[in-house]
């Protein structure tokens, strides 16, 4: 069964700090990016940040120099380190798995999403 647990969101006052982490199934056998994206209320979704299996990083403007992205490539495990949280960081925060698993083929599999709420 091919499943990506998020954990970490929460409750947090303007300029704290939220820890995501996303674990993949090792039904995905073979990972190439993990990212996450957000959606806030009557928005888009949006990439927030990215990582390739080498370790290269983009961001969205936005969460530059304050959102940190990694990944275990032997654990299929991604975190998105988050500081100086902005009430407009306020989301359901999804993680990506752009990989191949068995039946599925190579395609994105996506998280249930974890809240992330920053107060002002």
């Amino acid at each position: 069964q091919v499943q990506l647990v998020e954990s970490g969101g929460g409750l947090v006052q303007a300029g704290g700090s939220l820890r995501l982490s996303c674990v993949a199934s090792r039904s995905i056998v073979s990972i190439d990016t993990m990212g996450w994206y957000r959606q806030a209320p009557g928005k888009q979704r949006e990439l927030v940040a990215v990582i390739t299996r080498g370790g290269s990083t983009n961001y969205v403007d936005s969460v530059k120099g304050r959102f940190t992205i990694s990944r275990d490539n032997a654990k299929n495990t991604a975190s998105l380190q988050m500081n100086s949280l902005k009430p407009e960081d306020t989301a359901v925060y999804y993680c990506n798995v752009h990989g191949f698993a068995l039946v599925y083929g190579t395609r994105d599999f996506w998280g249930q999403g974890t809240q992330v709420t920053v107060s002002s």
